[in-house]
């Protein structure tokens, strides 16, 4: 495990003196082919939890990633992190595309590829839609991915659709913020699946501190133990 959180840790090294270009990079951009936004950040957790599923061995997990998005509302991105060695790789990687704009009613359509670069094998393509808004303090959000039948999902395919929101307290840097999920089909063998999150967000001097309690209602087929509720710590600063 600590071979893989080095290689996070020199990616997010690497994203961080990226930032440091950027925004020189961007005004040149928006002289040249249009406005350009460059974003991105780095996030250290306690726990990487992919829809309740405990993916980092309940061990820290180190996950850089890196968004150029255009005026258009067409973006590109990266974002990585370091595995459990259970996994049979200890790195994921993923690309993705797609398009998102609103004002009062916020949607984004896009995809993901999910790539593990020692295992290719487990790699795959995900598609996702996404509604939000803002109600208020209240800031709630829908979505809907869908994992179309291929070879390294045994040939079967996923659907998973869930809603979050986060909630502002007055006149306070803390928001509350919860989801549910539900999810079934080639990654819960065919058994349906729900995962829900319930915790707080802090922006403290240009970071954010978060702790969420997660559970979810089934056991991983890949260990007994990585699906069991508890309490999620995170470290966020994004640019």
């Amino acid at each position: 495990m600590g071979n893989s959180i080095l290689k996070m840790a020199l990616v997010s090294v690497a994203i961080s003196a990226f930032a440091t270009a950027a925004p020189a990079f961007a005004q040149e951009a928006e002289e040249e082919s249009g406005p350009i936004t460059i974003s991105g950040g780095v996030t250290v957790v306690s726990d990487y939890r992919f829809r309740g599923v405990s993916l980092s061995d309940k061990d820290f997990a180190v996950q850089p990633t890196i968004t150029i998005s255009h005026e258009s509302g067409f973006y590109v991105g990266a974002w990585g992190s370091n595995l459990s060695e259970n996994t049979g790789d200890d790195v994921e990687i993923d690309l993705y595309a797609g398009f998102a704009g609103g004002e009062e009613l916020t949607y984004d359509i896009g995809a993901t590829y999910y790539l593990y670069p020692g295992v290719s094998s487990l790699n795959y393509v995900e598609f996702t839609g996404k509604l939000g808004s803002t109600f208020g303090p209240a800031t709630v959000g829908v979505q809907l991915s869908y994992v179309p039948s291929q070879d390294n999902t045994g040939n079967s395919d996923n659907i998973y659709y869930g809603t979050n929101a986060s909630i502002a307290l007055p006149d306070s840097p803390i928001s509350v913020v919860g989801s549910i999920g539900v999810e079934d089909g080639a990654f819960t063998a065919g058994n349906e699946k729900v995962d829900w999150s319930l915790g707080l967000t802090a922006e403290v001097s240009g970071f954010t501190l978060g702790a969420s309690y997660v559970d979810t209602n089934r056991r991983s087929i890949f260990a007994a133990e990585d699906s069991k509720a508890g309490v999620v710590f995170s470290l966020n600063y994004a640019f």
